[in-house]
């Protein structure tokens, strides 16, 4: 029997593999922050109240370049607009929720946490508790950024610069991306997604990164259109049972 006890903890479940990526991610978030010139305790409040590790790391290291506060600010909203996609995603799986689960919800939504969300969603769409999976995916993230983050504002430069942490971040999506590669919509997604962001990394405020999603979304849809055993992943509305229509 599936309960929300269940379904939380098979959120955790489903993103601990890639923890083993945050963890590192959010070493160098802390490091970052100290060798910009942030102070310890607004560095770690970056990560309680903003919980957005890429545009955390960007804004880090525009403030160590001296940049001026309106571009930080344009440059991290350009950057976490793609949230705008995944929420749009998810919302037809959360329509019954209260907005106090709503908001939740929406301050847990990272791009790991709705990686297996989202795939869990395809999956099963009847169980009424699936809302904890969300939470359960989202919390294990959050405690391990916070926890990741002090420890690298903790311990600083005492961290090697030879262990070159920063190609993390880059596995860390990749292993989001993999699980989704399924069929041939999800390969000409990513594919696609991929060329643009190449071919776009010159436009400015990183909107190279909206451009490649926006892209690969439309390569998705328009392959998985084209696809003879196209499947509905949208949530059905469940049957009434005849005690309900009674």
């Amino acid at each position: 029997m599936v309960t929300g006890r269940s379904e939380f903890l098979a959120g955790v479940r489903a993103e601990l593999p890639i923890l083993l990526g945050v963890v590192p991610f959010g070493l160098i978030f802390g490091i970052t922050a100290l060798g910009a010139g942030i102070p310890p305790g607004l560095a770690f409040s970056m990560s309680s109240i903003v919980f957005a590790g890429s545009s955390q790391l960007i804004g880090a290291r525009l403030v160590g370049a001296g940049t001026p506060g309106l571009i930080i600010v344009l440059t991290t909203f350009v950057v976490n607009l793609r949230h705008l996609l995944y929420s749009t995603s998810v919302a037809p799986y959360l329509k019954p929720l209260s907005p106090a689960w709503k908001w939740l919800l929406a301050y847990l939504l990272t791009d790991e946490a709705y990686a297996v969300t989202i795939l869990h969603y395809h999956r099963e769409t009847e169980s009424p508790h699936k809302h904890w999976f969300f939470l359960g995916a989202g919390l294990a993230l959050w405690s391990t950024w916070q926890a990741s983050t002090a420890a690298g504002i903790l311990l600083g430069q005492q961290i090697p610069a030879q262990w070159s942490l920063d190609f993390t971040v880059a596995l860390t999506f990749i292993g989001i991306v993999f699980p989704a590669l399924k069929d041939r919509a999800g390969v000409a997604s990513a594919l696609s997604a991929g060329v643009v962001a190449v071919l776009a990394v010159a436009l400015p405020l990183k909107l190279g990164l909206i451009v490649a999603a926006l892209t690969g979304i439309g390569v998705g849809m328009a392959v998985e259109s084209l696809s003879p055993t196209r499947r509905i992943v949208e949530p059905q509305p469940r049957a009434a049972s005849p005690e309900e229509e009674a």
